[in-house]
């Protein structure tokens, strides 16, 4: 596996070797060994799939308290997946990044408590792993405007297709409970 530095520091892109032969494909998604000499210490408890399809926007979540710490992984097509900075008092406050993870590269994303997570389907069907550090808490579990003009995400798709939920999420200034930044 090879951690790759984004701009956030917590933040890291991962690369896992696709192992191919006539049958199909083989990669690893974690290595505990290899999480903890990047610093990534957290437990995961709860592992998740989600199935889109093309236009599909999802997010921004995130959960407070019980802040969950992502591993996202497609297994099968691509995804723009964001992340946003909403610790109070980050140096990064109110900050994105957006990357491609594509099933056929192996490549995934650590995302630690603290940020919001979205993605927009850019392939006809995504599934995606989700390895978490906390629990799926409804109670705690906030959504952020995906075109909150604070942030002004570049999403590479104009009309997509959302959830009620997504689609009537406030603003990130509409928002009290936040993370904080330590």
């Amino acid at each position: 596996m090879k951690f790759i530095e984004t701009e956030f520091a917590d933040v890291k892109l991962i690369e896992s070797k696709i192992f191919s032969d006539p049958r199909g494909s083989f990669f690893g998604v974690f290595e505990q060994e290899a999480f903890e000499n990047q610093g990534i210490t957290e437990v995961f408890l709860q592992d998740s799939i989600s199935y889109s399809k093309t236009n599909v926007i999802r997010g921004l979540h995130y959960q407070e308290p019980n802040a969950q710490g992502k591993l996202v992984c497609p297994l099968r097509g691509s995804i723009f997946d964001v992340v946003v900075d909403i610790r109070l008092g980050s140096p990064n406050f109110k900050k994105w990044m957006g990357v491609e993870l594509n099933s056929k590269q192996g490549n995934m994303l650590w995302i630690p408590p603290g940020f919001a997570h979205g993605f927009a389907a850019l392939t006809k069907e995504v599934s995606l792993l989700y390895k978490l550090t906390h629990r799926y808490d409804p109670e705690n579990q906030y959504v952020i405007n995906w075109r909150d003009p604070d942030l002004n995400i570049e999403w590479p798709i104009s009309n997509p297709i959302l959830s009620d939920r997504d689609t009537n999420a406030p603003l990130l200034s509409e928002i009290s409970i936040l993370p904080t930044y330590t």
